[in-house]
């Protein structure tokens, strides 16, 4: 099973930590309808999460997301790390996501994916406060240590069922592998631009279970600038050091040359599912569960 999921947050980042610029948001709506216009070659549906604060700001784009028929999925309403939030922050956070981004489409939102996979171990409560507010499919799992967020002890790399005192969420985990004894993503975000394709092919014929991730930031080839020291610590809420600054502008431009043809050659050549419909075809009566 091939799950595609792509998190939308680029126009707000955009507008509230950047220059704002109309010609930005061309360009984000230029490459969001050459995906959708893709997606609609190859009959695939995918899941978008998507920021509350894209509904209310630019609701054209989570609009003419559910239009076409993809679902749309909640990524917190300001793109704030979880592991920044309290459990009333995170509770205010995600009914104010929720309730925007189905007045925008109509629809119920019940995905949701945490930004930068930040809930883990030493704030697993998270997953309490998002099934009060109605989630019913988390995929905020890194299983492997990473930047601002992972779950290395979380224990499964498959749909899993997540038992929290008394509330139960059905989880989509990203995929990774060992590489060199360490585990690694590889089909997602700057994983998906580092490896080449016939590396992700590879891995995605020998899992059974695989979940992607992509951004409109992963397939826009141009540079982007070096953050300045206020710019990156009123962001990423750490110093603000060079070093700190350089790692991420490498990290931001690595593979994105030729990464949005790669994104094509994969979508057209495996089949893929959004996360409602993995949901239905999963028998969870079969699944691991994991006690939190």
């Amino acid at each position: 099973m091939n799950i595609l999921t792509f998190d939308i947050e680029e126009w707000y980042i955009e507008k509230t930590y950047h220059v704002d610029s109309v010609s930005k948001y061309a360009e984000f709506d230029h490459v969001l309808c050459k995906i959708l216009d893709v997606l609609d070659e190859v009959n695939t549906k995918a899941t978008f999460f998507c920021l509350g604060e894209l509904a209310n700001s630019f609701p054209l784009v989570v609009k003419i997301i559910s239009q076409r028929g993809h679902e749309v999925g909640c990524h917190s309403n300001k793109h704030l790390w979880l592991t920044k939030l309290t459990r009333q922050e995170l509770k205010e956070d995600t009914w104010q996501a929720i309730d925007s981004l189905q007045q925008c489409t109509g629809k119920k939102v019940v995905s949701y994916r945490a930004p930068a996979f930040s809930i883990g171990e030493n704030n697993k409560w998270a997953f309490e406060v998002l099934a009060e507010c109605g989630v019913e499919r988390d995929a905020s799992v890194f299983p492997a240590v990473r930047d601002f967020g992972g779950f290395n002890t979380f224990g499964q790399k498959v749909p899993t069922l997540i038992k929290l005192n008394d509330i139960t969420l059905k989880e989509f985990p990203v995929s990774t592998v060992n590489l060199f004894g360490t585990e690694t993503a590889y089909s997602g975000g700057g994983y998906f631009r580092f490896f080449p394709y016939f590396y992700i092919n590879c891995q995605m014929k020998r899992q059974s279970y695989s979940m992607t991730y992509f951004h409109i930031w992963d397939i826009i080839s141009e540079n982007k600038s070096l953050m300045t020291r206020a710019e990156y610590e009123e962001y990423f809420k750490e110093n603000g050091s060079l070093q700190n600054r350089t790692k991420r502008y490498i990290k931001s431009n690595l593979g994105t040359k030729g990464a949005y043809n790669k994104l094509v050659k994969l979508i057209s050549n495996k089949a893929f599912v959004n996360i409602e419909k993995a949901d239905e075809q999963i028998n969870w009566n079969e699944s691991p569960i994991v006690y939190l």
